[in-house]
């Protein structure tokens, strides 16, 4: 009997013993914070982690101090996503609206606008990932690098990125005493970091009462806003914006600009007569003649010192000869391309240029680019010659070689002003006859890049055409033929007083219209006239664009110009 009273009272011993171990784990569980301390992930995979904005980018800074180098793939993703990397020369190309740098790999001699500079450290390849030097992103891009030593950590931040910070509080009851950085938005969550008081923490995130904060070193986790003091903001300062001079001249007043056609014999200036409210003229004297990027040239320097004496600026043309094979070799290296780069300056400082217009067409879409990349290489070196930079582009279509290779969007941001060559919607070659560029098919071509490239209205230049087209229709076996003739708007006025025809407005295509019949078949002409030319002007002035450019000068009648020259009033 007695055996038994202690083997139950032993029972109910362990019994109270249990309970009072669940009822200590509940209330540690509960109530006590949790004091397992863990590794971030990426202790262990990066030597040197990089970070943006709190996050863990993928790859691992190398060297350090001065010599710190970050990964290509890194700074295309999270910098540039257009410095270029030319495999079979080694070269890297970075660019910026006033620098064009050229570096290669384990090399520290470079080029920096095509002048030799040294490097203090040279690119550098490991494990197959190019690695730049970090002083770099900070001289061209203006960002802010910061390493841990401790840590090996990088953290990088953009120009214009917000930072806000607070520091660890001091506990009031004990020096020294540390408060914990946390996996999670709770007391049970475990640490990651024991910090002392005075650490800069920066936020990056609210929950509740507690901060989502990233340490200098790298570490990212929670603290109670309770456990911090202070906080300040700041901005990592912002790039001055480059405005070329050469385009800050025209800031006040609109572009009436010209394209001078010239073929096998350049015209006589005396010839031309004067051209009231023209301010540019832009003569097709340079074309690309080879793959290597070389050009031909039909400069005349008699030419510039007119239109300079009536006050006009000159901005050569520059064409890629219509050639897709040749552009296809020409823009494909560096080095092609900057021998076409080259010669173009040598040009425009021969002659005297105040800018260059690039009209690159029947291109191969897998070549575009390479031609946004050209224009890149190209804009910091004109800033130097002080030359005004345009690029004539067609209105968007899917059509391959005429206008699906063109990043209209990409293009914007490496010239001052895109010319868009609105003509052309019924070509020489049409299936059926109709307007070079009835009114609503401009305004839709002018709109469509203007709101889906986000190209900037004071950036665009309306091209107009100055030419219409003779369409002839004839029927045989039923079926209509149509063929076309291009003439200027002197000759479609003469055919109007010759053949005695009366124009009748077409709200259709904002153009007069007429229509004859000669040798049994239909002749159909929409006009270029003071009329159209009228309502384009209108068109521009009420999108707020940079101007207008008209193709060409020699298809103009006199009356052309006292319309024209309304844009800039």
């Amino acid at each position: 009997m007695h055996g038994r009273r202690r083997r139950k009272g032993r029972g109910k011993w362990w019994f109270a013993l249990i309970l009072i171990m669940a009822g200590a784990y509940l209330f540690s569980t509960q109530f006590l914070p949790n004091r397992e301390h863990i590794d971030p992930d990426w202790i262990g995979i990066y030597d040197k982690p990089v970070f943006m904005k709190g996050e863990l980018l993928e790859g691992t800074a190398i060297g350090e101090g001065d010599g710190l180098k970050l990964p290509l793939p890194i700074i295309q993703s999270v910098v540039d996503p257009n410095i270029r990397y030319e495999q079979d020369s080694q070269s890297v190309i970075l660019t910026t609206p006033q620098k064009l740098v050229l570096l290669k790999t384990d090399n520290k001699t470079g080029k920096i606008n095509n002048k030799r500079v040294t490097l203090r450290f040279a690119p550098e390849e490991k494990n197959e990932v190019l690695y730049l030097p970090a002083h770099l992103l900070e001289e061209l891009y203006g960002m802010e690098i910061h390493e841990d030593e401790a840590s090996g950590a990088v953290i990088m931040m953009k120009p214009g990125e917000k930072l806000e910070h607070v520091s660890v509080r001091e506990s009031s009851r004990k020096k020294d005493i540390t408060i914990p950085l946390r996996e999670g938005n709770s007391i049970h969550s475990p640490i990651l970091k024991d910090m002392n008081p005075g650490t800069k923490l920066r936020i990056l995130e609210t929950v509740d009462d507690w901060y989502y904060v990233q340490l200098y070193n790298g570490y990212m986790g929670y603290v109670r806003q309770n456990d911090t003091v202070g906080g300040e903001s700041r901005v990592v300062p912002e790039l001055a914006p480059v405005l070329s001079p050469a385009k800050e001249k025209w800031q006040a007043k609109k572009i009436n600009m010209t394209w001078e056609a010239v073929y096998q014999v350049a015209p006589k200036p005396a010839s031309i007569g004067k051209l009231p409210g023209v301010n540019v003229v832009s003569p097709t004297w340079f074309s690309l003649i080879d793959g290597s990027g070389n050009l031909k040239s039909k400069a005349d320097p008699a030419y510039v010192k007119w239109a300079h004496g009536q006050g006009m600026q000159v901005w050569g043309l520059f064409s890629n000869s219509f050639e897709p094979e040749l552009t296809t070799k020409a823009l494909s290296t560096f080095e092609n391309r900057m021998t076409t780069i080259l010669q173009m300056l040598h040009y425009a400082k021969l002659y005297d240029l105040d800018g260059i217009n690039i009209d690159y067409e029947n291109v191969h879409t897998k070549d575009g680019p390479n031609l946004t990349q050209f224009m890149r290489e190209l804009r910091p070196l004109a800033m130097e010659y002080g030359l005004v930079v345009s690029i004539d582009v067609t209105p968007k279509s899917n059509s391959e070689m005429w206008s699906a290779f063109l990043d209209r969007r990409a293009l914007s941001e490496t010239v001052d002003y895109i010319v868009l060559m609105a003509y052309d919607e019924h070509w020489a070659a049409s299936p059926v006859a109709g307007s070079v560029a009835s009114l609503p098919w401009v305004r839709s071509s002018v709109t469509r890049i203007l709101e889906e490239d986000d190209v900037s209205p004071d950036q665009l230049i309306l091209g107009i055409p100055l030419y219409t087209r003779v369409w002839t229709e004839t029927v045989e076996e039923g079926q209509t033929k149509v063929k076309s003739k291009a003439i200027g708007m002197k000759k479609a006025q003469e055919i109007i007083k010759e053949k005695k025809l009366t124009p009748k407005l077409s709200e259709e295509t904002g153009q007069n219209y007429v229509e004859y019949k000669e040798d049994g078949a239909l002749n159909r002409i929409w006009l270029e006239d003071a009329e159209s030319l009228n309502r384009r002007v209108d068109l521009a002035q009420s999108l707020g664009l940079a101007g207008v450019g008209t193709w060409t000068r020699g298809f103009a009648s006199e009356q052309a110009w006292d319309v024209l020259k309304e844009i800039s009033q």
